[in-house]
């Protein structure tokens, strides 16, 4: 299997969402959400992104609090944390005023029980006009709602999208050398359509093709290897 990052439309319209943000004027908020349901890539992107980016990545988690985003924060920046919140938040705004950076947030689920923690990211974001980005899973835009402060200075909603035949076709010719026919794709999709078990699929498609010297897989030929494989795949019902 191929070692390569996809840009499906679903990353391409993530990548044009963060060249948006960017190049806003100063008086537009720059605070965006991208959700959506789980093995679509979301986390992928964001990283591939920020990696490539200098942007600042924090991963929430279930026992995250103000003190311990903005901590995660200042490490990111490269510097010590203080041990009072009041001087990390400052030192935040202070370094981001002198070099702007992006904050993507992921896992934001964990934290919009707290107001006081989604509130900061807001108060980071008019203070600096540095764009803040808001990731989290299919329900998100709806749990966002209740801050409504927040809210209603979204720039934009990004909602990532179950995938589709041509994305499963686009995913396939990026990371496999053999040849699925029309047919074989149209079923594909219909048996997944989460990035992370595609992938897991395909390499095990290509061992047992290898094993057996298959080089074109048809529908029949795919459902023979799928009954074989016996792997217990999420997605749409046949």
């Amino acid at each position: 299997m191929k070692k390569t990052f996809i840009k499906t439309k679903n990353v391409k319209k993530f990548v044009a969402l963060m060249d948006e943000l960017q190049k806003l004027p100063p008086n537009i908020p720059k605070l965006a959400l991208v959700y959506g349901e789980h093995g679509l890539g979301k986390t992928n992107a964001i990283i591939w992104w920020a990696t490539r980016n200098d942007a600042i990545y924090v991963r929430a988690n279930n026992e995250m609090t103000q003190g311990g985003l903005l901590r995660e924060i200042v490490e990111e920046l490269g510097e010590r944390p203080f041990y009072i919140t009041q001087e990390n938040f400052n030192l935040i705004v202070k370094i981001l005023k002198q070099q702007a950076k992006i904050i993507i947030v992921d896992e934001v689920d964990y934290l919009v029980g707290s107001k006081n923690v989604i509130e900061i990211l807001r108060d980071i974001q008019d203070l600096t006009g540095c764009p803040v980005v808001l990731s989290g899973m299919g329900a998100m835009d709806k749990k966002l709602a209740r801050f409504k402060h927040f809210e209603d200075r979204l720039f934009k909603k990004l909602k990532f999208e179950q995938f589709n035949s041509a994305d499963i076709k686009e995913i396939i010719l990026e990371l496999t050398e053999l040849n699925f026919t029309e047919d074989a794709i149209e079923y594909l999709a219909t048996r997944t359509n989460q990035f992370r078990q595609l992938v897991k699929l395909i390499n095990k498609i290509e061992k047992l093709s290898e094993t057996n010297k298959i080089n074109e897989i048809d529908e029949y030929t795919l459902k023979g290897i799928i009954n074989e494989i016996y792997l217990p795949l999420q997605g749409k019902s046949r």
